[in-house]
């Protein structure tokens, strides 16, 4: 994704229109429109101005790969990620198909991504 399309992502997810995100980062609503149309090339000032008002880090917007989920995924389907590597079910990753012993690997990084996020959050203070 371009910097442009990742810009207009974000700003939809977070139900914002152009002028809200432009006043947001003290832009005009066409020069944003013009760099979500990939027309022109925002400085590094203006990233950081748009990331902000997005409340993202700054990189998600260069991040080519940093592609949402697929439009068939349901909250159910990405809930069952576990359960799919588990069954028969085929899976592929950027087009390649993977073998069990693939799925398996796949399957120990997550719960090791998976507990190291439980930890981290028990270790967070309760708000009141």
């Amino acid at each position: 994704m371009s910097i442009g399309a990742n810009i207009k992502r974000f700003r939809k997810e977070r139900k914002l229109t152009q002028v809200e995100l432009a006043e947001k980062s003290s832009l005009s609503r066409s020069y944003l429109a013009d760099i979500e149309g990939d027309r022109y090339n925002p400085s590094v000032e203006t990233l950081k101005s748009i990331a902000e008002a997005l409340n993202i880090p700054t990189h998600h917007l260069l991040d080519e790969d940093n592609a949402p989920p697929p439009v068939w995924a349901t909250s159910k389907d990405l809930r069952d990620f576990k359960k799919m590597l588990l069954e028969d079910t085929p899976v592929m990753f950027d087009g390649v198909p993977l073998d069990q012993e693939d799925k398996d690997k796949v399957m120990k990084v997550m719960e090791a991504i998976f507990w190291d996020a439980k930890k981290k959050n028990k270790r967070k203070p309760i708000e009141e």
